[in-house]
């Protein structure tokens, strides 16, 4: 049938199961969002969401994709809009984030000439290429299916990361006979290498020799949604798991095998052999674990590169996490039992209140941490930013479903934090989403709270006010002698900010208040915002960082 390159954009998209596409209109997308319009006005499933700012929506589409199981699709102008995306997408690449970004372009004949068009960039193609595992442009209309239908599915293979497709403005007005794609549920041949028996075979060997084994679980862990099965292979081998900060609940924390990223101070030294499953495995200076004298380790990645140095490794595995866990677990079942554990229980409880002591003794933001999961339920998101109280929520929070809580990654994306709940709500609808922020982070993308309104997206924010950026304040007090320049804010009052919006909004001085204000707040329909004003609070980074086992880096 003839479209136009935007018809088969929308149609495209609409096949490989997209629903949501986070965008900010702009004069080159015209045609786009008229196809977007026209197709739901005939009943088709996309909706389109405007953000107030590229940055926002991107944030959206990469927490959408994170965690709702569906392509997260964001749809920017070149030039600015590409630019002020980019965060986002460098986040995504730092989280593995099956999102995809759709770049307008000015139009094919004047691309590279320099004649200074409405919004060009020099170099699109290489700004994306950047940030994302994969990217292209589209040529002509026809080519638009199959472009979008491979970078839906590279986007999915392998590792997961980001996607960009580029299609300028005549492309997208442009009519042909053009071919939709069929759907494709199974891009698992793009991914590792098959799991081969040998190898299986001598990483079972060394954790049924090990009289002390551990796993340690990075965030590929939750990306492959392997939580189930790394569960089932901790409870073969009686072996306690240690989670990095990105992979809080790939083990409910309430399970007896299950430890903070703060356990590994305290159980790496002691491991004779040690699992390392989707993490980098390296510490935040970028060189190797150190694990115990003539431990035995062994990596699985589904990125190659994650199996290499700085790292020591006895064997490695490039593979799904899910996969290798499973066929792993088989394995061990299937052969001879190895001898008994000598993790006793005293140990493990020993080692598990050594974390708990360390992680209450930082006030107040430990009560703040309480309160916060007193109040969501088990099921529901936290979205963690990079403020005083997320700092301890990042080694504290006790996360007892998978994929329930969520950091920038190492990519410390500052403002990342509500943009990215409104995405986990709009994937989740029937689920609690609860965004932590500073009052600096807040700022950078709080104009989000008219998305929120506009279309009634039920996130919570709940805002510390300092009235600095407290982070660089303690830095400044602790390490310049109190030389305080740049880390002083003046920040709005965030209740009369938030219902000037439409918002629903109210203020909590103590962690109880908190606590009760936000059950009252996940009971209601629609957005709302607490803000908690609260002094300078005590560094965490001691408890971060001290000690370089347990400042693994996933």
């Amino acid at each position: 049938m003839e479209l136009s390159g935007a018809q088969a954009l929308v149609g495209q998209l609409e096949r490989e199961g997209v629903r949501h596409v986070f965008g900010v209109p702009g004069v080159q997308l015209d045609h786009v969002l008229d196809a977007l319009a026209r197709a739901r006005a005939s009943g088709g499933p996309i909706e389109y969401i405007a953000a107030r700012h590229e940055q926002g929506a991107a944030h959206m589409a990469e927490a959408y994709a994170r965690t709702s199981g569906r392509p997260g699709v964001c749809l920017v102008v070149p030039g600015p809009g590409v630019l002020n995306a980019l965060p986002a997408v460098a986040t995504g690449y730092a989280c593995s984030s099956p999102m995809l970004c759709v770049a307008a372009d000015i139009p094919s004949p004047l691309a590279g000439r320099g004649l200074g068009m409405l919004h060009e960039l020099p170099d699109q193609d290489g700004v994306l290429t950047s940030v994302t595992k994969w990217s292209a442009r589209a040529a002509d209309p026809a080519g638009i299916p199959g472009l979008v239908h491979q970078a839906v599915r590279r986007s999915r293979s392998g590792r997961p990361r980001p996607v960009a497709l580029t299609i300028p403005a005549d492309i997208l007005t442009a009519r042909a006979e053009t071919a939709l794609e069929p759907a494709e549920r199974t891009p698992a041949d793009l991914g590792p290498a098959e799991l081969t028996p040998a190898v299986l075979d001598e990483i079972a060997a060394v954790l049924r020799a090990a009289r002390r084994p551990l796993l340690y679980a990075g965030g590929g862990v939750l990306t492959a949604r392997a939580g189930a099965a790394l569960t089932a292979l901790a409870e073969e081998l009686s072996a306690p798991v240690v989670m990095s900060r990105n992979s809080g609940g790939a083990v409910p924390a309430h399970h007896r095998l299950a430890f903070p990223s703060l356990a590994a101070q305290r159980l790496l030294p002691s491991a004779d052999a040690v699992l390392v499953v989707g993490s980098r495995f390296v510490t935040p200076r970028g060189a190797a674990v150190p694990t115990a004298p003539g431990a035995k380790v062994v990596l699985v990645n589904a990125d190659s590169a994650d199996l290499g140095p700085p790292r020591r490794a006895d064997l490695t595995l490039c593979a799904d996490a899910r996969r290798a866990l499973e066929e792993l677990r088989a394995v061990l079942t299937a052969g001879r039992a190895g001898p008994e554990p000598e993790w006793s229980a005293d140990e493990l409880t020993a080692a598990r209140a050594w974390c708990a002591r360390r992680i209450e003794s930082v006030e107040p933001q430990w009560s703040y941490v309480r309160a916060l999961r007193e109040a969501i339920p088990d099921d529901g998101f936290l979205v963690n930013e990079l403020t005083q109280v997320g700092y301890l929520a990042a080694v504290g929070y006790p996360v007892r479903h998978p994929g329930t809580f969520l950091t920038p990654g190492y990519q410390g994306t500052l403002g990342y934090g509500y943009p990215s709940a409104l995405g986990v709500k709009v994937g989740n609808p029937d689920r609690a989403v609860v965004s932590v922020n500073g009052d600096g982070g807040f700022c950078w993308n709080m104009q989000e709270l008219a998305t929120a309104r506009r279309y009634g997206i039920a996130v919570t924010a709940v805002v510390f006010n300092d009235n600095a950026y407290g982070n660089v304040r303690r830095i400044q007090a602790d390490e310049f002698e109190g030389r305080f320049i740049g880390s002083d804010l003046t920040s709005p009052d965030f209740v009369r900010l938030a219902e000037s919006f439409g918002v629903p909004a109210g203020r909590a001085e103590t962690p109880a208040r908190l606590a009760g204000a936000l059950k009252e707040s996940l009971a209601e329909p629609g957005p709302s915002l607490i803000e908690v004003p609260v002094t300078e609070m005590p560094s965490v980074w001691p408890l971060l960082l001290g000690g370089s086992p347990g400042s693994v880096r996933d």
